[in-house]
């Protein structure tokens, strides 16, 4: 349970938890969760995920847990905080103060986290073998990843060049699948938090059941594309896009001829695994939206309406 960006990694966090642990998880918002009636007892586990440890929401959440004997987990950036301190055991994620206040590296702390709490649930529950495991956590293919990160940070000239075609657009659409419609839905949040402009997060394949309506010439669709199992379903979720002459953004792993031909713009990021990918997606979102919003000679570390700790419900 949590609220907007740590929402998002909650969803990352089931789609691991049930893969590799073989657990049932739901997530809730956690200002729904209060008023829900949730089955929930002493044989039930909540992760509570916050940036600021000081959300309201999520802390009505946690006693409500607590009052009926779940196991608590905090998973937070701020060690002494509320949600640090009401729940019955937890996870620092360590990642630095953030001055910020649209959430960055704390979302991709947070998903690091997931994925390490998701192998080690796993690990307990034998729903993996020691080998895998070993193989996930081989520092080998975690030194790659962190190089495949740098690369990406190195190409933030050319995602600039790309965001100003699209700063004066006042829509968008966010389209991903699997473990990468989290990462939609939060690259379509950091746009509107940063740049004030609507956009929308969708599984590429719901796109057709009802949003496909808003797609025109002037309406950018950002397509997050891992060459992956879900790769030819949604070459033709882009298909369908492009037929309506709709602008087509694509952040890929893979160097495919027809991405090339379909895309008005290609970011490429490094070939790596499918947690990491996202990983790498996020940050490319990340910085398509900062440029979006210093192209529009926006406050991006301050944007209007917003707080960096939701202490009201």
């Amino acid at each position: 349970t949590a609220c907007g960006t740590s929402w998002h990694a909650g969803l990352i966090g089931k789609n691991l938890i049930e893969r590799f642990a073989q657990v049932s998880v739901q997530v809730e918002y956690a200002s729904e969760f209060r008023y829900n009636h949730s089955i929930i007892d002493n044989k039930t586990t909540v992760i509570a995920i916050s940036q600021s440890g000081e959300t309201a929401d999520t802390l009505a959440a946690i006693k409500k847990a607590n009052d009926r004997g779940a196991i608590t987990i905090g998973i937070c950036n701020v060690p002494g905080s509320s949600v640090s301190r009401e729940t019955d055991c937890g996870i620092h994620t360590r990642c630095g103060h953030e001055i910020g206040v649209a959430s960055t590296k704390a979302f991709t702390a947070q998903i690091t986290i997931l994925y390490l709490l998701a192998l080690k649930f796993a690990d307990s529950r034998k729903t993996i073998t020691k080998n895998k495991l070993k193989a996930y956590l081989d520092k080998s293919a975690i030194n790659s990843g962190l190089r495949s990160l740098s690369k990406v940070l190195k190409a933030e000239k050319s995602i600039n060049k790309i965001a100003k075609k699209y700063k004066k657009a006042s829509d968008f659409l966010y389209l991903g699948r699997g473990l990468n419609f989290p990462v939609a839905l939060e690259g379509a949040l950091k746009l509107k938090e940063i740049s004030y402009i609507h956009a929308e997060g969708y599984p590429a394949a719901e796109m057709k059941h009802g949003p496909i309506a808003l797609v025109d010439k002037n309406m950018p669709n950002v397509f997050i594309v891992p060459k992956d199992q879900t790769y030819d379903k949604i070459i033709s979720n882009i298909e369908e896009i492009k037929s309506r002459k709709g602008k087509i953004i694509i952040i890929t792993d893979s160097r495919d001829k027809i991405l090339k031909s379909l895309a008005n713009d290609l970011i490429i990021v490094p070939k790596t695994n499918h947690f990491m990918f996202c990983q790498l997606a996020t940050i490319v979102l990340q910085l398509f939206a900062y440029y979006i919003a210093v192209g529009k000679k926006l406050n991006v570390d301050q944007p209007r309406n917003l707080a960096k700790s939701v202490t009201v419900e």
